[in-house]
């Protein structure tokens, strides 16, 4: 059983990387990355423990690596530029226009693709889209990746987090979508409403002379065709891939398409290979590999364990109390703790909550239909929380990695001001959605 003092250490790690992930006083891979060597160093867990933990996120990892590489190895062909140019267009040189149309095109992928597999296709967009506007791209892309982790909640397969639930209450794609994909529609809705406010410099933009826009020459159109067969190639197993005969996951996916990009790339004489590795953004990827092992001490060491422990008891057996309760409460834990891991450690020990208060049998193979909304407020709260801070979910750091590459860095508190509000609106907005489920779960009980 892991001492107490561990605990102590392990939550005080985790303290302190936030604190200097928030002033920003080292980069973050760097406070990351110390954080999880002072933790192998006290021996916390071992250097082969950590690196199990890495290897229990190697799908995320070996995702976010294989959509890197494919975007950077279609760069020399200037499709990022030349699309970008032509949603100015389409909005008519409007930044209303141009927000509502980066939110609907952002929900549509992010409804069948992880969030942040969106965030790498789409972020690169914005960068050259801003200079064309005149404006700074940064809150462009948080609001882009707002949007993304809100239409997350759309399908099941929208993100991680709602495939994980989907697994833990045993419901389909089409019962997910009768049951929690209005809660996606809720939340898309709050961010729009809300982004003349946020977002208002953005919002109030108009461009004169809009014709006179030059339109930027696409190079290399052979490549641009093999390359878009690829990209092709990448979306359609993103979605079929996990339900063939034999499952092919969307990390194996990304990496062949990776590879292929590769291929390509060098068969052209385009771009070389170590150009384009050399590109890849891996202070993102040390970051996602120290923070995983940063959250594995606590939960190694029985810090989340025992905060679900402490939770249960405050529940009792009101489920209503209780699913709004879990609804903030996994909220305000997720703009801490990336979405992922807080999910699956929190599905079982709500399970064993249900059990442990008489509201379901250990032996159970389905959840009653009046203890469901105790598993969507977890859903809700773990999925809108990661909107709250940097951290919070993965394609928030993805995003602040693109940033970075285009010369801009996202800070901690930066994001905190536009998510923040958000968040606090879109856990309210689903409140009021989860109080109209726990009504319809009495009626069908």
């Amino acid at each position: 059983m892991v001492g107490t003092w561990q605990s102590g250490v392990a939550i005080a790690v985790f303290a302190v990387t936030i604190f200097l992930l928030m002033t920003e006083w080292v980069h973050m891979a760097i406070a990351a990355l110390l954080g999880a060597m002072v933790l192998v160093f006290a021996n916390i867990m071992s250097l082969p423990e950590a690196i199990t933990y890495i290897g229990n996120s190697h799908s995320t990892l070996a995702l976010f690596f294989g959509v890197m590489v494919m975007v950077r190895a279609f760069e020399p062909t200037r499709i990022f530029e030349y699309l970008a140019t032509q949603m100015v267009i389409l909005a008519n040189g409007r930044g209303d226009r141009l927000l509502v149309g980066l939110a609907l095109l952002t929900a549509m992928f992010s409804a069948f693709l992880p969030n942040a597999t969106t965030v790498v296709l789409l972020a690169p967009l914005l960068p050259p889209l801003s200079l064309e506007l005149g404006i700074d791209f940064v809150p462009l892309i948080i609001f882009m990746v707002l949007t993304a982790n809100s239409a997350g909640l759309l399908t099941l397969i929208g993100d991680p987090v709602t495939f994980i639930l989907g697994e833990a209450i045993g419901i389909n794609f089409l019962d997910y979508l009768g049951r929690c994909g209005l809660s996606g529609l809720i939340s898309v809705a709050i961010a729009l409403a809300a982004a003349p406010w946020l977002f208002r410099n953005t919002w109030q933009i108009r461009i004169p002379n809009l014709e006179k826009m030059p339109l930027p020459r696409l190079n290399h159109p052979r490549i641009l065709i093999v390359g878009g067969l690829i990209t092709l190639f990448v979306l359609i197993f993103f979605i079929i891939g996990e339900n063939l005969p034999y499952p092919v996951s969307p990390a194996s996916v990304a990496l062949m398409g990776a590879t292929l990009a590769l291929l390509l790339s060098q068969h052209s004489k385009v771009d070389t290979v170590p150009r384009i590795l050399s590109d890849v953004d891996w202070s993102t990827l040390i970051f996602f590999m120290s923070f995983f092992v940063i959250t594995g001490s606590l939960e190694r060491t029985g810090v989340i364990t025992g905060l679900s422990n402490l939770l249960s008891q405050i529940l009792g057996q009101n489920i209503l109390i209780g699913s709004l309760l879990i609804l903030w409460v996994s909220g305000f834990l997720s703009a801490l703790v990336p979405n992922i891991p807080l999910m699956v450690a929190m599905v079982p020990l709500l399970r064993n909550y249900a059990v442990t208060a008489n509201l379901m049998t250990a032996s159970a193979t389905t959840i009653p239909i009046t203890v469901l909304p105790l598993f969507y407020g977890l859903l809700y709260g773990v999925t809108l929380g990661g909107n709250g801070t940097l951290i919070g979910a993965s394609a928030n750091i993805v995003a602040a990695g693109i940033s970075e590459q285009h010369g801009r860095r996202i800070s901690f508190n930066t994001f905190l001001r536009y998510g923040l509000p958000l968040t606090l609106l879109q856990l309210t907005g689903v409140s009021l959605y989860l109080l109209y489920q726990y009504w319809l779960s009495l009626a069908g009980s």
